[in-house]
């Protein structure tokens, strides 16, 4: 018979498999800390394709050569979100150097940075142990997730590819955006002339 502290184990490290994301799954939205120490759900979740970089604060530039490749291409705006998270909670620094560095990310990508103080983020997507780690993840306004990656994204094919792929999402939503054409009325029959 097996002791409760070995199914408590097990059922914990089922239960935090189950729950890391994947391509394909639906995120749900998270409240995270904007800069200004005020709550805020991530921003057009849902509603733009956004590209989320969650990032412990030690290794900040972990994923800079993705992120500007993907400035250069200045997506829409009406249909394109970058984001940045700071993970503070595995971070060595303290937050007052983390937030002046945020401030700097702010003004190179003029994009949002989030806080998460103590992981939540990483909990409720399932990204497990991020220390030193950057997470890009890729979320079409549907809310699932179109590419996941820990680590830094490597080569040339590689971040092309992720570029590619924001491409389509956002040509997608900007041919959805688009009014369909009218349907042209049908030509009214002529009626039957009368015969003499």
């Amino acid at each position: 018979m097996r002791s409760p502290l070995f199914a408590a184990v097990c059922l914990s490290l089922c239960s935090s498999l189950a729950v890391a994301a994947e391509v394909g799954d639906t995120l749900k939205a998270v409240e995270l800390q904007a800069s200004d120490d005020t709550n805020q759900v991530i921003p057009d979740f849902g509603k733009k394709v956004i590209a989320l970089f969650y990032t412990d604060a030690d290794v900040s530039d972990m994923n800079d050569p993705l992120a500007d490749a993907i400035k250069a291409k200045e997506f829409d705006k009406p249909f394109y979100r970058g984001l940045g998270v700071a993970n503070l909670q595995d971070s060595k620094a303290p937050n007052f150097l983390i937030r002046s560095i945020v401030k700097g990310k702010v003004e190179k990508y003029k994009s949002t940075i989030l806080l998460d103080p103590n992981l939540t983020l990483a909990t409720a997507w399932g990204f497990g142990d991020c220390n030193n780690q950057s997470v890009v993840v890729i979320i079409g306004a549907d809310k699932k997730v179109k590419y996941i990656h820990k680590g830094p994204v490597k080569g040339a094919a590689e971040i092309e590819g992720v570029v590619k792929l924001i491409e389509s999402l956002v040509a997608e939503m900007r041919v959805a955006a688009q009014p369909e054409a009218p349907t042209p009325a049908a030509e009214p029959v002529p009626a039957p002339v009368p015969t003499p």
